[in-house]
């Protein structure tokens, strides 16, 4: 299977399946052959091409080194390319979750009002930690959280998340344009965040 390029610490991971595929690269399921573990392996092609693409993947990954959390899914390692001019794809890998809620809610019929307080209970626990760091997520849905066969979830994708800074202005100019159409947050109605109304996403 033609997963990797040129990356030396390929060898540490045998790719067993592509699991998701979409206009960012691919994410094949793998295994770590030095600790056995099964791992999700994010392949991003020409991450230099479009300045934009770049920024949104950096902003990403260092919201996901910062933020540790069990309901927020964590970078294990970004492979590292041999040399500086061969640095094209990145290869972020990530703890490996089954599923993700989109599919749960369209696959089961048997969630039970017991699940969906569990789910919800998850949710705002994680919400509630990354809004306490400043961080908004701003693309919230259900094919963004991460699932297991035991009903664990895990916030994914953070490429459109911003972070607000104590000294930031009172009003602060976002990009409207994110999310899905009908899981828009309240606050992407409009094309500005107030910091006024921080208070009222502090809980999820």
């Amino acid at each position: 299977m033609e997963f990797f390029t040129e990356y030396g610490e390929a060898s540490q991971y045998q790719i067993e399946e592509i699991i998701g595929q979409g206009s960012f690269g691919v994410v094949a399921a793998a295994v770590d052959t030095q600790t056995g573990e099964r791992v999700a392996i994010k392949k991003i092609h020409d991450m230099f091409e479009h300045a934009p693409d770049g920024t949104r993947i950096l902003r990403e990954i260092k919201l996901l080194r910062l933020l540790r959390h069990p309901n927020i899914v964590g970078v294990k390692h970004i492979l590292l390319p041999p040399a500086r001019r061969e640095f094209r794809d990145i290869y972020v890998v990530f703890e490996l979750m089954e599923s993700d809620l989109q599919k749960v809610i369209q696959v089961n019929e048997n969630l039970t009002a017991g699940h969906h307080r569990y789910f919800l209970y998850q949710l705002l626990h994680a919400l509630k930690y990354i809004h306490a760091a400043n961080v908004f997520h701003r693309d919230l849905k259900p094919s963004n959280i991460l699932a297991n066969s035991n009903c664990k979830l895990k916030i994914c994708d953070f490429g459109l998340a911003r972070a607000l800074r104590d000294d930031a202005p009172l009003a602060i100019f976002w990009t409207d344009y994110v999310a899905t159409r009908w899981y828009r947050a309240p606050e992407l109605c409009g094309s500005f965040f107030s910091k006024v109304s921080q208070c009222l996403f502090v809980w999820g």
